[in-house]
């Protein structure tokens, strides 16, 4: 089955403010990243703030282009083709969630101006059939017919990120991205708009890459959980194994320090700062803060490994044990 998008070795280099006067320093917000998304699919992304999470988001979606490396959309090379080209493809076959639907929706426009958008800038249908797909776009996403001519300052929280999330999916787009889309709201309308995710990925099929720095959420929205570190993806692990099963101590980490009712764990304790990105360590870039790492560690970047089961792999020197249980490393002194 062709993946509905696939990063293979992407890197991305941005100029920092810092630096000399004739040479600023460099932020390597994504460091040899590879991901595929599968029809279907929803592949969850993890890791603390500035890991590379929001960058790897934009590199999918074409916002981003990465100074090397490919990026195929339905099997061809997005930055390969002409700009309108792939400003027609990539603006009809995929849709993107932010973080903050406040400033992501135009406050000057109606929520029917706002979902009708994207169809007169594709030229979908006359204009009676771009009318009945706004109201059936709001009927999806749960918003009553009368908001229509609302402005976004005049809905709730909730209402704005269900009009994002109707906006997205306005073409039929065989891909959506939703970068942290509940971080912004009321911890009360996160389930419900957790909830309209779900819903519309099984009714609609949808391919979706959901990124999160809470881990327990993206392991309940997620077929498969990508962990990032400083712009590297370090761990690719079956969402329902991600618990116990989890080989590299950063997931581990992760995972130790979310709460928990029925079966609590206290967290690992990480020592040190994280690296600044202008500045990576050697070899692996955890290493500053891993309890298990030693001078192998800092001579080289392990490559991905295998683990017994299908689709899982990692990318470290002193894997955790398989199946060894969280509370155990949790013991350990960093």
């Amino acid at each position: 089955m062709t993946a509905v998008v696939e990063v293979r070795d992407a890197h991305v280099v941005h100029r920092a403010r810092t630096g000399g006067l004739f040479r600023r320093d460099r932020v390597y917000a994504l460091t040899g990243a590879g991901l595929s998304v599968a029809p279907g699919e929803t592949v969850g992304v993890v890791g603390e703030s500035g890991c590379g999470k929001s960058t790897l988001a934009k590199v999918l979606v074409g916002i981003e282009r990465p100074v090397s490396g490919t990026v195929a959309f339905r099997g061809r090379d997005l930055w390969a083709m002409p700009a309108a080209e792939r400003r027609t493809l990539v603006g009809a076959g995929t849709g993107m969630v932010f973080q903050d639907p406040s400033t992501a929706l135009n406050r000057r426009l109606t929520v029917r101006r706002i979902l009708r958008d994207p169809l007169d800038v594709h030229r979908r249908g006359t204009r009676a059939e771009r009318e009945d797909r706004v109201r059936e776009l709001m009927a999806l996403v749960g918003l009553p017919r009368p908001l229509a001519d609302a402005l976004p300052g005049q809905l709730s929280g909730g209402q704005r990120q269900r009009v994002a999330i109707a906006r997205a999916l306005a073409l039929d787009p065989d891909l959506v991205v939703a970068d942290e889309p509940t971080s912004a709201l009321d911890v009360s309308v996160r389930a419900q708009i957790l909830n309209l995710l779900l819903d519309l990925k099984e009714r609609l099929g949808l391919a979706l890459v959901f990124v999160s720095h809470d881990i327990q959420t993206v392991r309940r929205m997620s077929d498969r959980v990508i962990t990032m570190y400083l712009g590297r993806i370090v761990e690719e692990t079956p969402a329902g194994r991600i618990t116990d099963a989890a080989r590299h101590p950063y997931t581990r980490a992760l995972f130790s320090a979310t709460p928990g009712l029925l079966d609590p764990v206290d967290p690992i304790p990480l020592g040190g700062p994280v690296p600044s990105a202008t500045r990576p360590p050697s070899g692996c870039p955890f290493r500053t803060r891993c309890w298990k790492a030693d001078e192998v560690c800092a001579a080289s970047m392990p490559d991905f490994s295998a683990a017994s089961r299908p689709g899982h792999r990692y990318r470290c020197h002193h894997p955790v044990q398989e199946d060894q249980p969280t509370r155990d490393p949790a013991r350990q002194e960093p």
